[in-house]
């Protein structure tokens, strides 16, 4: 690692969900010489979809540059897209950054920044297939790297995504390291945390709950991906 600064940058705006960013901020935090910033388009206080607030929040125009630049997702992603201040400032931090990275729908936001163009690309397996709009091939996997481009899936997702890039940049002892020291040992009590491995019953419920989404979303994914 440089001597200056490895500048980590999440993206937020209000109705982020918080573990998107804050799993891989616990990660990120762990690399030699990071300065983990918090930012959205107006700075101040963001509040996330659980209503936990984050405070003291930085303005994303004030950032100058970032060395590695991550977007989370969340319910409020659709006014994420919708707002030309915030993509246009994800896409010009991602334009210099060395990774550019997502976590679950925050890679709906790298889509409507034009950056997921050609690109195989991540996301919660709910949306997957709102990411074509985009110009983008859908990859189921867990975490997913195409080029300098390293998207998530969803929510969890965020900490494999985060140990990954550490080990590009520190190396894998490292990555490990810091893997064994905030004890990431996956062991859930149910082996339901995909799709394909849920009960048909608890997939149909989660599908339509998440499905009162989708008319939205799609009518913002489909205006986002016009304005590219």
């Amino acid at each position: 690692m440089s001597a200056s600064p490895f500048v980590v940058v999440f993206a937020l705006y209000d109705r982020v969900t918080q573990l998107d960013f804050t799993g891989p901020d616990e990660v990120f935090w762990r690399l030699p010489g990071a300065q983990c910033v918090m930012a959205s388009a107006r700075g101040g206080a963001i509040h996330a979809d659980g209503g936990l607030t984050i405070a003291n929040v930085q303005r994303l125009a004030d950032v100058a540059h970032a060395d590695l630049i991550c977007v989370p997702g969340g319910f409020g992603v659709i006014e994420a897209m919708g707002d030309a201040d915030f993509v246009g400032e994800v896409r010009r931090l991602a334009a210099g950054a060395r990774y550019v990275t997502s976590v679950c729908t925050g890679s709906l936001v790298l889509g409507a920044a034009g950056l997921l163009q050609g690109k195989r690309a991540a996301c919660h397996w709910a949306w997957r297939d709102l990411l074509p709009a985009f110009g983008a091939t859908v990859d189921e996997s867990r975490v997913v790297r195409d080029g300098n481009l390293i998207t998530g899936g969803g929510v969890t997702a965020g900490i494999d995504m985060a140990l990954s890039v550490m080990a590009d940049i520190t190396g894998a002892e490292h990555a490990q390291a810091v893997q064994l020291g905030i004890e990431y040992a996956p062991a859930p009590p149910f082996d339901c945390g995909r799709p394909e491995r849920a009960a048909p019953h608890i997939l149909q419920a989660v599908t339509e709950r998440l499905d009162r989404l989708r008319a939205d979303r799609y009518v913002a994914v489909q205006a986002a991906a016009q304005r590219i």
